[in-house]
C-alpha cells in the first residue's frame, strides 16, 4: 500500500515520461505537482527506498518495473474516471481532473474493471490521453499538433497536450472540443498564428493554442 501522495508522484512521473523521453528532472515534477524541488527530492528518497524509482541527484528520475506497474494502474484509474465523468455524467473536460484525482485512489480492482467494461474499454480519455489497459499496455496514437498541418488541411480535434483548466475553459469559449472538424484557411509566418474554420465560425488561433491541440488528419 502507498500513500495518496506517493501514488500522485508515481502517476506524475509516468505521465511526463509518456510525453518526453529520458529521465525526468526534479523541477519538472515540482512544476507539474505544484510544490518545491526540495519537497520532490524528499519524496524521491521515500520512493527509492520502496524500490519504485531510480534517482540520482542532477541526473533525474525514472520508474523501476515495480514503480511503472503501480503508476500505470493509477493512471488507468484516473483516466477511466475522467472518461466516465464526461461521457456519462456530462461534466465538462475542464472540470474532471480534480475529481478524478480523488477517485483514482479507490483500491477496488473489481470496480475499475466494471467501469472499464461499462465504458466499452476506451483507449483515450476526454483530453486525448491514452488509457492503459488492465494488462498495462498503453495505446499509441497518430495524432498531430494542429500547428503541424498545412493550409487546406482538415482534421478532427482528438485531444490536447495541455490540460490546464484555464486552457480548456478557453477552448470551451471558442467551441473547440473533441470531435469538432477543423480546416486550416491560412497561416501567418510572422507569429505562426493560423486562421481556421469550424462548423461554428472562422477565426484565428495563436501558436500557443494550435501547438497544444491534437488532431487526427482527414
Amino acid at each position: 500500500m502507498f500513500t495518496q501522495a506517493e501514488e500522485n508522484y508515481l502517476k506524475t512521473i509516468l505521465s511526463i515520461s509518456l510525453r518526453n523521453d529520458g529521465r525526468i528532472s526534479t523541477n519538472e515534477i515540482a512544476n507539474e505537482i505544484g510544490t518545491s524541488p526540495a519537497s520532490v527530492s524528499d519524496m524521491f528518497k521515500k520512493l527509492q527506498e520502496k524500490k519504485l524509482i531510480k534517482y540520482k541527484k542532477y541526473q533525474g528520475v525514472s520508474l523501476t518495473k515495480k514503480g511503472r506497474e503501480n503508476a500505470t494502474n493509477i493512471l488507468r484509474k484516473h483516466r477511466l474516471w475522467e472518461t466516465f465523468l464526461v461521457n456519462t455524467l456530462n461534466f465538462s473536460w475542464d472540470e474532471v481532473h480534480i475529481i478524478a484525482e480523488q477517485l483514482e485512489h479507490i483500491q477496488s480492482e473489481k470496480l475499475i474493471d466494471e467501469l472499464d467494461d461499462f465504458l466499452d474499454k476506451p483507449k483515450f480519455d476526454p483530453h486525448g490521453d491514452p488509457i492503459p489497459s488492465k494488462e498495462g499496455k498503453i495505446p499509441l496514437s497518430d495524432f498531430k499538433s494542429l500547428s503541424e498541418l498545412k493550409v487546406g488541411d482538415k482534421g478532427i480535434i482528438m485531444g490536447v497536450k495541455l490540460d490546464k483548466k484555464s486552457f480548456l475553459q478557453y477552448l470551451n469559449q471558442i467551441k473547440i472540443q473533441i470531435g469538432v472538424e477543423i480546416k486550416i484557411i491560412n497561416k501567418v509566418n510572422f507569429d505562426k498564428s493560423m486562421e481556421v474554420k469550424t462548423k461554428y465560425k472562422t477565426f484565428f488561433l495563436s501558436n500557443d493554442v494550435s501547438k497544444n491541440l491534437l488532431i487526427k488528419k482527414l
